[in-house]
């Protein structure tokens, strides 16, 4: 017992303060919000846009870049001759509406993810239970959503919780493109969710289809099957992305638009 009380003073309080203090530093490695640089950027050429994966890169009278398609590989920056695409150390990338996620490459800012309705706001009080649906995915947004309950992060402490039963809940969080086999079970858990409720997406697949856009097997992500709230882009997103998008839902993150 002496041993476990010394090596927690050890180790001191390894809860994280954000957002009462500034945000735990990010990798090197880590790749935030991706950027073009209009001034390196050619206007003949589409090699980033031929390059994508999953066609969230495309050009009309400019680039734009489709946050909720973009898998942050690094095909696109790789294959650009002139260095122009680079990713920021933004985490902040949840948004309200699908087309916020659809960025002009030279638009400075995003439209950040608004809080819920007074009136819904007021019938959750100062809690948010949720029930998470894994409706096909690869398990890699559902790990970074399961982070947020370590002592590390303490998602908790915000009045935001997991429960085991939708009756329970008073939203539905989804991952994964939404295959066939899932379309049942998501549908089931929804309609169990009581009313009012919310729906919270998280990762590309969960909001496009990812990889697997177009499969005869997915509903390439729930957005035309339910009214999504809250979209969370990223394969996977980053736990800090995560949960930035769920403290603006609720109100604890103020301001709707980033202003960096």
């Amino acid at each position: 017992m002496l041993k476990v009380v010394m090596a927690r003073l050890q180790q001191k309080h390894r809860t994280i303060k954000y957002p009462d203090a500034p945000p735990p530093s990010v990798p090197d490695r880590f790749r935030g919000r991706p950027v073009i640089d209009a001034a390196k950027c050619s206007d003949n050429c589409i090699k980033c846009a031929e390059s994508c994966p999953t066609g969230a890169i495309t050009i009309e009278n400019k680039k734009i870049i489709d946050l909720g398609k973009c898998l942050f590989c690094t095909d696109c920056v790789d294959v650009c001759p002139n260095g122009a695409i680079s990713y920021s150390n933004d985490y902040r990338l949840s948004v309200s509406k699908r087309d916020d996620l659809i960025v002009p490459a030279d638009q400075q800012e995003m439209v950040l993810a608004a809080q819920l309705n007074k009136k819904i706001k007021a019938l959750f009080g100062r809690s948010l239970k949720l029930r998470q649906v894994s409706a096909g995915g690869c398990n890699a947004c559902e790990s970074d959503v399961n982070v947020l309950t370590t002592v590390g992060w303490d998602l908790g402490r915000f009045g935001i919780q997991f429960v085991a039963s939708p009756r329970h809940a008073d939203g539905v969080l989804i991952t994964g493109p939404v295959s066939k086999n899932m379309k049942l079970a998501l549908m089931k858990t929804y309609d169990a969710t009581p009313a009012p409720k919310i729906v919270i997406v998280v990762g590309a697949c969960a909001i496009s289809g990812g990889i697997f856009a177009g499969h005869d097997e997915v509903c390439d992500g729930a957005g035309d099957l339910l009214p999504v709230d809250l979209y969370i882009p990223g394969c996977p997103p980053h736990p800090l992305t995560i949960l930035n998008g769920l403290l603006q839902v609720i109100g604890r993150i103020d301001g709707t638009v980033d202003r960096r």
